[in-house]
């Protein structure tokens, strides 16, 4: 895969003797077949502004579908194809939407759940690829319906691999937890963009690496959970992906599940409707460069917040109840002394 550098070319080219010429003077085809190709996107985006012949050159679609491919071999598959020709700019638009990271966490507030119109015309593209220490180990694209309204109205899941489907990684499945869960931690890596094929805009919704793996206590699984925390309305929301792997002792970890979810607050999964709200409002918001453990930090605040948000509702239902006992109390109390006193009277 290719490397994220961020150096840019410079718009001269050193010859012998020290002297200096002009890379206007280097034959434009000489610039992308030797030079350009060897580029990531990242520093093919800073060369693209260094000049104006080297904007224009910058600008060829082979160039950017080459890279898009190298860091998403899903977007090879014609239904990808046919859908990124729709782009403003074709892969260099995929590009600039996929690569970099959502906006912060506060750029969504205004979408509430229900609020905002969602597109049901057409389902959700899913173009996903799990690579293993820079190999890749799976590629799939999913179209997801948003019609129905069992869709509508169910929890919001994607579920990446078929029934009995399963993945193999190289990881092997030791005693050892700590040394399982830091191959998984170190070398698998998960992309998971979203296109919305109406809107010609798409997003990589997964965290890329993991945020937390944990050994599920009653089944043995290895549970690594890829999130991004979402504002949406007052709270925040999670989008979470969780990769289940399998596995005998002393044998190869499978993939035997890969799924996608929405998740409020609470913890409750958010049904179809809600979350195509939420989703449509990231896929059209800004975007950002990716700051190293960045989402790793808003994940573990968002916890914290998770946390907080339980104790406090806990809280107000505790004093709820004892609330509605004292005023069942006061109302007995009442009850009782309306008929002692009729009684009296009789």
């Amino acid at each position: 895969m290719s490397s994220c550098s961020s150096t840019t070319i410079t718009t001269t080219t050193a010859v012998e003797d020290g002297e200096t010429m002009a890379i206007t003077a280097v034959h434009p085809d000489i610039i992308q077949t030797l030079i350009l190709t060897k580029l990531d996107g990242p520093t093919l985006i800073s060369t693209s502004i260094a000049s104006t012949q080297l904007q224009n050159i910058c600008s060829d679609d082979n160039l950017w579908r080459n890279i898009c491919y190298s860091y998403w071999p899903s977007t090879s598959h014609q239904l990808i194809q046919n859908t990124i020709s729709t782009f403003p700019s074709g892969h260099r638009s995929f590009f600039s939407d996929s690569f970099p990271s959502i906006n912060d966490q506060k750029s969504n507030n205004n979408i509430s759940k229900g609020e905002k119109k969602y597109n049901e015309a057409r389902g959700l593209i899913s173009a996903v690829d799990i690579h293993f220490d820079g190999n890749l180990l799976y590629s799939k694209v999913l179209i997801t319906e948003t019609k129905s309204a069992w869709f509508m109205s169910s929890p919001f899941t994607i579920e990446l691999l078929d029934h009995k489907e399963v993945v193999r990684t190289p990881v092997i499945f030791s005693g050892d937890n700590d040394i399982c869960k830091s191959n998984l931690q170190k070398m698998v890596n998960l992309s998971w963009i979203l296109i919305d094929p109406i809107k010609n805009r798409a997003v990589n919704i997964s965290s890329l690496k993991p945020v937390s793996v944990r050994r599920h206590w009653l089944t043995g699984d290895m549970k690594v959970k890829y999130s991004t925390v979402i504002g949406a309305g007052e709270g925040l929301v999670q989008c979470g992906i969780v990769v289940t792997c399998e596995g005998k002792e002393g044998g190869e970890l499978h993939v035997r599940e890969v799924n996608m979810q929405v998740e409020d607050m609470d913890g409750k999964v958010l049904n179809g409707k809600d979350s195509l709200v939420i989703l449509e409002g990231v896929i059209e918001g800004g975007r950002k460069k990716r700051r190293e453990n960045e989402i790793q930090e808003n994940y573990e605040n968002f916890l914290e917040l998770k946390k907080k948000w339980r104790e406090r509702k806990q809280k107000r239902e505790k004093t709820l109840d004892l609330v509605c006992i004292a005023s069942g109390i006061t109302i007995f109390i009442a009850f009782w002394t309306l008929i002692v006193l009729g009684s009296r009277s009789n």
